[in-house]
């Protein structure tokens, strides 16, 4: 046990009358080992991510992502079980930077503008990577990351902070009130992979261009006053 005249006890004046404060739990250092076996699979993550947005789930191979790394295949899959792991490791990594994205806003920004904003940024998303936070309905990613806890899990509470703003939204007049809070979610996040960007830039528009008019013609259709009868 340290004592009141041990050096350490001397330099901290209080330290010696507070045994509570020698218990403080101190960070824990990673191994080498264990830095450059997280290293290896953040790298993984991310060439799976970027083959996923260029080739989709059915044209990537596990091949592809270990050249692409500068890896043996067998040094893949002692990270990874196959290609199902792989790509639902990229899916979950991209929905966590969905959420960081929702957090960062700003907190005094309306949640018109905060829905605005998350969508010009998933078409963008879209645009530079080729690949959608959220994987169409029906495609075997859909039905690989349906049986990921952790990748559902971070998606519900996405769509808790939307329907959130959903309602704030149509409380506060900008968004259509007789429009369920649950058809303007999926009307959303449908638009979120949505074509229409491209299809303008082939048109000749520029990249800020199209994705501006991809933006106003989804929230133009659920924008308070735009009309149209809901089926009754």
């Amino acid at each position: 046990m340290r004592g009141p005249d041990s050096p350490l006890s001397q330099g901290y004046p209080g330290l010696a009358d507070n045994g509570a404060m020698n218990a403080l739990p101190q960070p824990t250092r990673l191994s080498f080992k264990v830095q450059m076996h997280r290293a290896r699979e953040d790298a993984i993550v991310e060439a799976a991510t970027r083959l996923l947005g260029a080739k989709g789930f059915d044209g990537m191979t596990v091949d592809e992502v270990a050249a692409a790394v500068g890896i043996a295949k067998a040094s893949l899959y002692k990270h990874f079980a196959g290609k199902d792991d792989l790509c639902t490791a990229a899916m979950v990594q991209v929905v966590e930077r969905v959420q960081d994205f929702l957090a960062a806003m700003p907190e005094d920004l309306p949640a018109m503008e905060r829905l605005r904003a998350l969508l010009r940024w998933s078409l963008q998303l879209q645009q530079d990577e080729g690949l959608p936070w959220l994987p169409q309905a029906g495609t075997a990613l859909a039905r690989t990351v349906a049986d990921c806890p952790t990748y559902q899990a971070a998606m519900q509470q996405v769509y808790a902070r939307l329907l959130g703003w959903i309602a704030q939204a149509q409380a506060g007049g900008q968004l259509r009130r007789e429009l369920p809070a649950e058809v303007v979610l999926c009307a959303l996040l449908a638009r979120s992979c949505d074509p229409l960007p491209d299809m303008l830039r082939a048109r000749g528009m520029d990249d800020a261009q199209a994705l501006d008019w991809a933006v106003d013609c989804c929230l133009g259709g659920l924008a308070s006053g735009a009309g149209g009868q809901h089926p009754g």
